[in-house]
């Protein structure tokens, strides 16, 4: 690979909140970019040519072959060794396998049998926000309990087990974190899933774990990394819509009052969330790796080359939505790539879904004056974190 003059610096925070690095602004669909050590790799921002990208068969999704943008990212995705399972990071045939094992777990049915217990859940967390009185961290009060719950509940880890499993991922998503303690972190994870598998293999449920089990034949080494993916996704991203989700709305008042006045609007509300919000891919990139020499847009790839796509800014490309900056609760849904595309596009989508429609519906009807107990500016944001949000949310009603 070689270094080209002037390619972009993919930007690693977000100036304005809610918004994609301005830095991105108007820039070509796909541009040369510099990635850790001065090797150049694409950037892709455009909404087309993401779908195009992701559906094709062209790009490998193995992190070992990736190059990031941020050497410290970079540093930490080396000492990720693909394991058996790893659906994320594999392509077909193994992906395809592991794939089809899956879905068949994350059923219709399994999603509308977990609706009651994600209600019961989100009033017993807002009865503890309540509790805990004006001032209180929504973060921490509601956001990640309930996320971790729904998630802990559906893969069957028992309630005494979730603290740890809680303390480990956070270390392990913190872009500053020594790749060492990452990896230790990583081991400390599969010790976690692999009691979690022996015990379920001893004494099945009526949880994804155990189905697994019963209808396949994955190794333990397989159930392991599958669980602990599904783990870390689940929970991170839902809580991390939550708090930054609860920002917005609360930011922008007139979205708060036009869902306070029409819960019905609250599916498409959501989806207005994820594409306006789009807390993965921003300041990483979504990693792939050619294959094998491809034209894109116009530019020429080599195999070898990492591509990320900036998922913020794609969600943010006029061809995508009208006025694209604007966060606006009555917009029609899109299709946006909040849950990726292709292939590998996010398995929990439904479930999370559920967890943020069941979630801010209750929030608003439970605390409808609900507003900021700080400035804004003293609400501290995780542009140090692989998925962005916020670490707290101080609210009062």
């Amino acid at each position: 690979m070689t270094v080209v003059p002037h390619p972009l610096t993919l930007p690693t925070h977000r100036e304005n909140l809610f918004d994609p690095p301005h830095e991105l602004a108007g820039v070509p669909p796909i541009s040369p970019l510099r990635l850790a050590g001065g090797v150049t790799g694409w950037l892709v921002t455009g909404h087309a040519l993401a779908k195009e990208l992701l559906s094709g068969d062209a790009m490998s999704s193995e992190l070992r072959n990736v190059t990031m943008a941020d050497p410290r990212l970079d540093e930490q995705f080396k000492q990720v060794v693909s394991a058996p399972g790893d659906f994320v990071n594999t392509d077909p045939p193994e992906h395809t396998r592991y794939r089809k094992l899956l879905t068949g777990q994350f059923t219709v049915r399994r999603m509308k049998v977990l609706e009651p217990r994600i209600r019961e859940l989100v009033d017993t967390r807002l009865d503890a926000l309540a509790a805990a009185g004006p001032g209180s961290d929504l973060v921490r009060e509601f956001a990640i309990p309930v996320s971790s719950t729904a998630i802990c509940e559906l893969l069957g880890v028992p309630e005494a087990d979730r603290g740890e499993f809680q303390d480990v991922a956070q270390a392990i998503l913190h872009f500053d974190t020594d790749p060492q303690e990452v990896a230790a972190g990583h081991g400390k994870l599969r010790e976690f899933v692999g009691r979690l598998v022996a015990a379920k293999r001893a004494a099945p449920g009526d949880d994804l774990v155990s189905g697994l089990i019963a209808n396949s034949e994955l190794a333990d080494a397989e159930l392991v990394t599958i669980a602990n993916l599904l783990l870390i996704a689940g929970h991170e991203t839902t809580a991390n819509m939550f708090g930054l989700g609860t920002f917005a709305l609360l930011r922008h008042r007139d979205q708060w009052e036009a869902l306070r006045n029409d819960p019905g609007l609250m599916p498409q509300a959501v989806e207005e969330l994820m594409r306006y919000l789009t807390i993965v891919g921003g300041s990483s990139g979504l990693p792939r790796v050619a294959k094998v020499d491809l034209r894109l847009g116009g530019a020429h790839i080599r195999a070898g080359q990492t591509v990320l796509v900036a998922l913020p800014t794609v969600n943010r490309d006029p061809a995508l939505a009208e006025n694209p900056g604007s966060f606006d609760v009555t917009r029609p849904r899109t299709h946006h790539l909040a849950f990726g595309y292709g292939i590998h596009q996010c398995l929990g989508q439904q479930l999370a879904r559920v967890e943020l429609q069941i979630g801010f519906t209750r929030l608003v009807e439970r605390f409808p004056d609900l507003r900021l107990a700080v400035p804004d500016e003293q609400v501290p944001l995780r542009t140090d974190m692989l998925i962005y949000g916020v670490h707290a949310l101080p609210v009062t009603w």
